[in-house]
């Protein structure tokens, strides 16, 4: 049997969200790269809209949605500098978090192919083109 991204919540629950949210935080609290994007003194505000949005994503309850509106992940998070680095701390974390789950294998592959897709989409800032939104024009 295969199983589906929108069946997830179902087999690990809301516990098995707060679990990996709460490792990887608790890796967040202490990096210098990725604690100073996140706005919040304390970071139980950001520990829960990423929960609720991941268990929304997964097949559960729509509670991101009905409090936050649309996600656009886009959009939130352009404030922030996500380079390259930034994005591969993210996944160094969450991928650690993941792994200490007991987690089906099929769930955490599942899992972190959205995380390996997502950290890529919503990287904003690329040094070598000057930012991904700066518009570069060659002199004639």
């Amino acid at each position: 049997m295969s199983i589906e991204a929108d069946q997830i919540y179902d087999i690990i629950g809301p516990e098995g969200f707060k679990s990996l949210v709460a490792g990887f935080y608790e890796r967040v609290a202490a990096d210098d790269v990725l604690r100073p994007i996140y706005p919040e003194e304390d970071l139980a505000p950001a520990e829960r809209r990423l929960r609720l949005f991941l268990q929304q994503y997964f097949g559960g309850p729509n509670t991101y949605s009905i409090e936050r509106g649309h996600p656009r992940l886009r959009a939130r998070h352009m404030p922030f500098k996500i380079d390259q680095a930034a994005r591969d701390r993210w996944m160094q974390h969450m991928g650690a978090s993941l792994d200490e789950q007991d987690f089906p294998d099929e769930v955490k592959a599942i899992m972190r192919d959205y995380f390996e897709q997502g950290t890529t989409f919503l990287m904003n800032h690329h040094p070598a083109e000057g930012g991904m939104f700066t518009t570069k024009r060659e002199n004639n």
